[in-house]
């Protein structure tokens, strides 16, 4: 059977996930990749166009609305008074050698640029990332080198891309392949309750697509770019609900005679 149909089967028919348990270990590793290739499409194109719509700001905001400034001894000085608050179509740039703005501060947007006193905050699509000054304790810094700087990123953008989306799908697979290998152990212990012959082999091949359901559902509020409360609560909830349900669609170990 086609993957796509059985992603598409996943979605709303128990029995056939109890089906696929007889199928081979290696067509359902190639299903897990590819449902967890579709699933960070939308965290990845957006991640990828925050950072690049980033770039592209922040060069242009160094050299016409930001103060001359230096990154020495890990803190950043600049003659500003108060902290530059710059908003520019969704992306937020904050600019701080006060002191006075805190990492928390700039986290609260979801796409935004931090120069802080004593680190750069980085937030794409409400991930941040952090960048402190006291990594370089001996190296001067000034607005000219990060301009350049910048400017080397845009022109490695091509590479950097495609390298940054490889990484986020290694750890988003191998993050699914130990989320579906836990549930196939809560498979087990479902297996003893509703009385079914199966091993651990059957339970995690029906486990990979138990998960279709969940991992679709996130995957369109990704892409709404809404926030889903006590998210990790509802995978792990509806993902062991629909093994239970495939599960008893098993037929029964069947009573040793005496």
């Amino acid at each position: 059977m086609n993957m796509f149909v059985q992603l598409w089967k996943s979605l709303y028919s128990p029995k056939d996930i109890a089906r696929f348990r007889f199928q081979g270990i290696g067509k359902t590793i190639g299903y897990v990749f590819l449902l967890t290739f579709l699933s960070i499409l939308p965290m990845a194109y957006y991640l990828t166009t925050s950072f690049v719509e980033g770039i592209r700001n922040t060069s242009a905001l160094l050299q016409n609305e930001l103060p001359s400034f230096t990154i020495e001894n890990g803190q950043l000085h600049s003659s500003a008074k108060e902290p530059i608050h710059i908003d520019q179509h969704g992306f937020t740039i904050i600019f701080d050698s006060t002191g006075r703005v805190t990492k928390e501060d700039v986290e609260r947007f979801s796409n935004a640029i931090g120069l802080l006193k004593h680190e750069a905050v980085l937030v794409a699509n409400h991930q941040p990332q952090y960048y402190s000054y006291s990594t370089f304790p001996d190296i001067k810094i000034t607005d000219e080198d990060v301009h350049s700087f910048i400017e080397t990123m845009q022109s490695l953008l091509p590479v950097f891309i495609p390298l940054s989306f490889l990484v986020i799908y290694l750890f988003a697979s191998a993050s699914k392949f130990i989320g579906i290998s836990i549930l196939a152990f809560f498979g087990l212990i479902l297996r003893s309750t509703l009385d079914k012959k199966l091993q651990y082999r059957h339970t995690w091949i029906m486990s990979a697509y138990a998960v279709t359901l969940s991992t679709v559902f996130f995957t369109v509020m990704e892409a709404l770019q809404t926030v889903v409360p006590y998210a990790p609560f509802i995978h792990w909830f509806v993902s062991i609900a629909v093994l239970f349900l495939a599960m008893k669609e098993v037929p029964s170990a069947k009573p040793q005679n005496e």
